[in-house]
């Protein structure tokens, strides 16, 4: 499968419909506002006829890139995709009529309104069959097997060869092409063995996924090895596929299966996408805004934090090590200096509520976060966002995986100058207490969204508004 042609297809047919439809648009209003002229002569002679036919169309695709629908472009539904289309023209039909549209000549608001009825109209009805067009021909081609994905299946025995049975008999194919399975438990000979190549043991499934391009998993484990899920998603976590899981019954009770189609087995789906697209988006904007008013609007203050630190205690103003980020590369994390200067040496140590290598002054910059001013920085270039996860040293990290190898799930995001964790539990004084903090910011990957982040921003201002800060 060729994903760059297929994307290239989508962006083409969105181009060629906003073209289309803005052509048709603007005729229609020369129409209304002039029946009797030479249409053809007086649209083509309209400089911004012109200028709406080239850079409109370029508008909408941008658009389209930013809110993600050009992402996963071989696992589209056709249903989902038609709602998804109606949203997107809606939003931005409604920003080019009144940005463009709404100071034009207008009889009554009546017309206002047809107007912006036939441009969402046109819009909307083209590109979505240009789409439904596209999406259909690669259903086609996906359901009678002439184009699938690489598929790895987790599991072995009685679960796994009763799903891969199932799914190879399918009316019409989902589009996995099985390319082997790696074990849970060790054994002597494995049922799917008969049927597909073992490829390994479970940790070994990110270099196997690596190795044979695998774009999903099905994670089919019998009841026996159950206790392993969590290490099993754990370990897949570096992967970018899409994770699937055979449910239990109690699953399906529970309404956690959710089906899109009428003729597959019955899966669990886990995208590695932890945010829609358009969100991502609209986060590193808000990133970049609030760092550059917050670097801008509290340089009294930082300005004040460092005189204080200057006269409180020898040595340097900034402190900065080295910390773990997204997808585990380490940068530098500059803060305010709060310590006395050479209070840690050659092994790594966590502050404490009582920690005498904390100065007066530092004391205070903790109580009310002027100490993390300086991350506004780090923000603005990208190492960290406003809300993530609290971003430790690899020392630490080393400690905590060892209790809890899940933290590894952080990585996938970037850490934060505040976090849920930050809010609800505060700075961990030992690894135990790093431990405790993490379910909630496991709770916050697992539930991130802008709405989220602007709570998590919101009670971080009130913790440091009343000085709570550690």
């Amino acid at each position: 499968m060729n994903k760059s042609l297929q994307v290239a297809k989508y962006v083409l047919a969105d181009f060629f419909a906003a073209v289309i439809a803005w052509a048709l648009f603007f005729a229609y209003r020369k129409i209304s506002y002039s029946p009797d002229i030479d249409i053809l002569q007086n649209i083509l002679s309209d400089k911004n006829f012109l200028y709406g036919i080239v850079f409109l169309p370029l508008g909408w695709v941008i658009f389209y890139w930013l809110i993600g629908s050009y992402k996963r472009i071989y696992h589209k539904s056709r249903l989902k995709e038609i709602g998804q289309t109606f949203g997107a023209t809606f939003i931005g039909v409604t920003l080019i009529f009144f940005v463009l549209i709404l100071d034009d000549l207008v009889i009554n608001n009546y017309q206002l309104f047809w107007f912006l009825v036939v441009l969402f109209g046109l819009h909307f009805s083209l590109t979505a069959i240009f789409r439904f067009i596209l999406t259909s021909i690669t259903a086609y081609k996906i359901h009678n097997r002439i184009i699938g994905f690489n598929t790895l299946v987790i599991g072995g025995n009685g679960k796994a060869t009763e799903m891969f049975l199932e799914i190879e008999k399918e009316f019409r194919s989902a589009g996995n092409r099985f390319v082997g399975f790696v074990n849970v438990k060790d054994a002597d000979s494995f049922m799917l063995s008969d049927h597909l190549p073992h490829l390994g043991y479970y940790k070994d499934a990110v270099q196997v996924i690596t190795e044979k391009n695998i774009e999903e998993v099905i994670i089919a484990i019998d009841p026996s090895e159950h206790e392993y899920i969590r290490s099993i998603i754990t370990s897949l976590n570096e992967a970018n596929v899409i994770i699937k899981v055979i449910p239990d019954m109690h699953d399906i009770l529970l309404g956690s299966v959710k089906m899109t189609a009428i003729f597959q087995a019955p899966l669990i789906q886990i995208f590695p996408d932890i945010m829609p697209q358009w969100q991502i988006v609209v986060k590193r904007l808000m990133d970049i805004v609030i760092s550059i008013l917050a670097l801008v609007l509290l340089s009294p203050l930082f300005i004040f934090t460092a005189l204080g630190v200057k006269f409180s205690s020898k040595g340097p103003i900034f402190y900065s090590h080295d910390r773990i980020g997204l997808n585990g590369k380490p940068f530098k994390m500059v803060k305010f200096r709060s310590m006395f200067n050479n209070s840690e040496t050659n092994v790594p140590l966590l502050s404490s509520k009582d920690d005498p290598r904390i100065t007066k002054f530092g004391r205070f910059m903790r109580k009310v976060r002027l100490d993390e001013i300086p991350q506004f920085y780090t923000v603005l270039i990208g190492d960290m966002s406003l809300v993530g996860y609290r971003p430790e040293r690899q020392y630490f990290i080393d400690q905590i995986m060892k209790e809890a190898p899940h933290y590894r799930m952080l990585l996938k995001i970037k850490p934060g100058i505040t976090s849920w964790g930050q809010v609800k539990y505060g700075y961990a004084e030992n690894v135990k207490q790093m431990v405790e903090r993490l379910k909630y910011d496991i709770l916050y990957l697992e539930n991130m969204s802008l709405a989220m982040d602007i709570k998590i921003l919101f009670y971080t201002l009130v913790i440091v508004a009343m000085g709570r800060g550690k």
